[in-house]
């Protein structure tokens, strides 16, 4: 008698519910619900130090538009450039049918970061520290939407917690019936694994403030060195990475990863500051009636 392995028959259907032609996806649920405790991350950080409200009210603008902005861009750019280059209207109106790069998201992130750092009157690496905590929660977030869309999966496994994506024509064409990598949970788990981290060091050893750009580093690093080695597992994304030694994500990543060495190394030897925490205002004390 042969054994079959065990597997996981996926076959989830990523489309919420849909008005007319239009359809509400799981996957855009995800990158919302990312933002959003993003967003209430910033607020914690804000009141936490003491700094005025206005600053956390601009970081869902800053923020959001550049990662929203800068993950589809990422995607035209990085892995269909010819396409989009021909057809550059699709960038807009393709954006329904997906296409979002991780590494396109971080680099309008920093951006954003930037421009909001100015707007505030900010030090930059103030900014990114702090992001870094919630984009850790946040990645795993994404990731799971990817789940639901059955897509960016890895090769084929016989390990016990493989998954048949049923609803992909890639794993239908290619894999069936073996079992796959459900890559987008290993990244998950990674992510969250950095994400706890980070929060220990920024709430309970306070690094943000005593050794700036260390939680940024340790943030990059946790990411993409991740995303780096789960791309040897993962399919192409695009046909023209087949036969690559390294693939695209992997090649984006690099800058990335060094950068958050550099970080760590800078933040270990050269401590710097950060903005006092601005002092809240006396409680008014009742006058005294005169006699």
């Amino acid at each position: 008698m042969i054994l079959q392995p065990l597997s996981v028959v996926w076959n989830f259907d990523p489309v919420l519910f849909s008005i007319g032609s239009l359809d509400i996806r799981y996957y855009g649920l995800m990158w919302a619900l990312a933002i959003l405790i993003g967003a209430k991350f910033f607020d914690n950080f804000v009141n936490r130090e003491g700094l005025p409200a206005k600053v956390s009210e601009s970081i869902f603008i800053y923020g959001t538009l550049a990662t929203i902005l800068g993950a589809r861009l990422g995607h035209c750019l990085f892995y269909d450039t010819m396409e989009y280059l021909s057809k550059p209207w699709t960038i807009i109106t393709g954006f329904r049918d997906g296409g979002m790069a991780s590494h396109g998201a971080a680099i309008g992130l920093l951006i954003g970061l930037w421009l909001f750092s100015r707007r505030n009157k900010l030090p930059y690496i103030w900014s990114l520290d702090r992001i870094m905590i919630p984009v850790g929660i946040g990645g795993a977030i994404v990731r799971l939407g990817n789940l639901f869309n059955s897509e960016i999966f890895g090769q084929a496994t016989t390990l016990p917690w493989g998954f048949e994506f049923v609803r992909s024509h890639k794993w239908v064409a290619e894999f069936a019936p073996a079992a796959v990598h459900p890559t987008q949970i290993y990244e998950a788990l990674c992510y969250l694994a950095t994400f706890g981290i980070l929060c220990w060091l920024y709430y309970r050893r306070d690094i943000a403030r005593r050794r700036p750009g260390i939680l940024f580093g340790i943030g990059l690093i946790g990411t993409f060195l991740t995303r780096f080695f789960i791309e040897y597992i993962k399919t192409e994304q695009e046909p023209f990475e087949v036969g690559w030694a390294l693939d695209m994500g992997q090649w984006l990543s690099i800058p990335f990863i060094l950068l958050g060495i550099y970080m760590i190394w800078r933040g270990a030897t050269r401590p710097g500051t950060v903005p006092a925490p601005v002092p809240k205002a006396p409680a008014a004390t009742p006058k005294k009636k005169k006699k």
